[in-house]
């Protein structure tokens, strides 16, 4: 049997980067757009980590899925680590992804570019069906903040973050190669034994 297993988001563009990186597994990927769910969590944790578990849990509670969850974001130095937690809301409401790179690149258009060190930090919760806490993983991308946006690939703060030894942005990336360095890929990495696990063992329970 194929097991379901749910993204906790609605970003699209994230869920295929799920199933690109962890195509091995034999599962069906789903966001909460795929089945429907409006519920908005909120991230009321003061941690990439505690609002991936809020999340993993409070999804797979509501669906019976197995639940795949991160928050992830960009910490810059010259910031003070901002925007952090509050990178999906950076800038404001209503803002397009364009609109919250274009506001940090303001911010930090006097910022000099040895000073403009930054990292992706992501932490991936994945949560039982019952919504039972099963594990978290964490990864980190380290870059600098471009000076202005570069490439068509990916999403979010993409263009503007700076791969030094690629000489690129991640937005110019090919897929797998950003798969292969982001911080979504090393998290995705770093919990993919838990999954093979959960998986193989409720592969095994359903044998017997």
């Amino acid at each position: 049997m194929i097991r379901k297993l749910l993204v906790a988001t609605h970003n699209r563009g994230k869920v295929v980067e799920y199933s690109e990186m962890l195509a091995a597994l034999d599962v069906v990927w789903l966001s909460l757009d795929d089945i429907g769910i409006t519920l908005e969590v909120e991230e009321t944790g003061d941690t990439f980590e505690a609002n991936a578990i809020l999340k993993s849990q409070t999804y797979a509670a509501e669906t019976g899925l197995l639940t795949l969850a991160d928050d992830s974001g960009l910490e810059v130095d010259a910031l003070g680590g901002a925007p952090g937690i509050y990178t999906a809301r950076y800038g404001g409401p209503g803002l397009t992804p364009k609109q919250r790179y274009e506001y940090l690149l303001a911010n930090l258009h006097d910022v000099p570019w040895p000073l403009r060190s930054a990292r992706f930090r992501c932490v991936i919760s994945l949560a039982a069906a019952d919504g039972t806490l099963l594990g978290t993983a964490g990864g980190l991308c380290e870059g600098l903040i471009a000076t202005e946006a570069a490439g068509n690939g990916g999403f979010g703060y993409d263009p503007v973050f700076y791969l030094p030894d690629r000489q690129q942005t991640m937005a110019q990336l090919a897929p797998d190669e950003k798969h292969a360095i982001s911080h979504r890929g090393r998290a995705l990495q770093a919990i993919k034994p838990l999954m093979r696990k959960i998986l193989q063992e409720e592969s095994d329970g359903g044998d017997s």
